[in-house]
């Protein structure tokens, strides 16, 4: 009799083991729940949405989109770092997610609370300048800021904001010292950059890209690695001359740390099958968006790299909310 409720159990384990394996093989049995936080109409909002579509034809399950906007996007991050394990509760989460643990006292572990499952698209940041401005390259600008230290200023949408950071992360890496005019929105900076109030600011490329068409500003770089598809003509600040630098506003797939393996990777095959869709570039390129994409492992390094680049920003910039 002592020995029945070890066998028992260990008939019971190896039930279980036989089971999980074809539950994972069989997943996704039901609606998948993508959380996003932003409002509807926000750039992460429209992608997930053909995103989620795209996906749900190729798993078999509709992926359904649930908005969790507030705390600077950390209430829906939260939310599902706190989920079942199990795959149908995913976050479409930007770079705001690997900025705020820096600037806030977070509940959760962003770097370790959430598996990454590929990273989707990037908004290419600009880096204008009002006609008048002397500097028509990030070279001649970077000559004159250091002639002339503490003199040149750009407009952000306030502190902590990526137009912000964009410019910490350039006096940093470049040895220069742009003084941040912060403003209460991006439009309102834009309004004082088009005016000549201010000489520069960082926007992003589809929102400063028909100014600049226009000639009513001009463009000195973009802030990702790689050319912006939208606007092809313009250098990168890598190309520029600033080493390494990379200040894109990404966005990406996570779902709770201890997801399984096998679900984790059926939903990265998933989200970048749908990313080749010609509906899938067709939003991007009219959201002025370029397409990502890739293996949960490379997603991992590079929300790694973004935490620790981040928390360097803005440990430099003094910023605390």
């Amino acid at each position: 009799m002592p020995r029945l409720p070890a066998a028992l159990g260990v008939a019971i384990l190896l039930a279980g083991l036989a089971l999980s394996p074809a539950r994972t093989e069989d997943y996704p049995t039901r609606p998948i729940r993508v959380v996003v936080g932003f409002g509807p109409g926000a750039v992460a909002d429209v992608v997930l949405r053909v995103l989620a579509t795209r996906m749900s034809l190729s798993l078999g399950q509709q992926l359904v989109v649930e908005n969790r906007p507030g705390a600077g996007s950390s209430l829906g991050a939260e939310y599902v770092a706190r989920a079942p394990k199990d795959g149908y509760t995913l976050l479409m989460c930007t770079v705001a997610q690997t900025i705020n643990p820096a600037m806030n006292n977070l509940s959760f572990d962003f770097g370790k609370d959430l598996a990454p499952i590929a990273a989707i698209a990037n908004a290419p940041q600009m880096l204008v300048a009002h006609p008048s401005f002397p500097a028509s390259n990030v070279r001649d600008l970077i000559a004159l800021a250091k002639a002339q230290p503490d003199t040149v200023q750009y407009a952000s949408s306030g502190a902590g904001t990526m137009s912000h950071l964009s410019g910490v992360l350039l006096n940093s890496a470049a040895g220069i010292k742009l003084q941040q005019i912060p403003y209460p929105g991006s439009a309102q900076s834009m309004t004082d950059v088009l005016a000549g109030r201010v000489p520069l600011m960082f926007g992003p490329a589809a929102t400063v890209w028909s100014n600049v068409q226009g000639g009513k500003i001009k463009a000195l770089a973009v802030t990702q690695p790689t050319r912006a598809a939208i606007a092809p003509e313009v250098p990168t600040m890598i190309e520029a001359g600033v080493e390494g630098y990379s200040a894109g506003i990404w966005m990406g797939m996570l779902a709770p740390a201890g997801t399984p393996p096998e679900i984790v990777d059926k939903l990265s095959r998933a989200a970048n099958e749908a990313l080749k869709s010609s509906e899938m570039q067709a939003v991007l390129e009219k959201q002025g968006v370029d397409p990502l994409g890739g293996t949960p492992a490379a997603f991992a390094k590079f929300i790694d790299d973004e935490l620790k680049k981040w928390a360097g920003v803005v440990k430099t910039a003094g910023i605390k909310q």
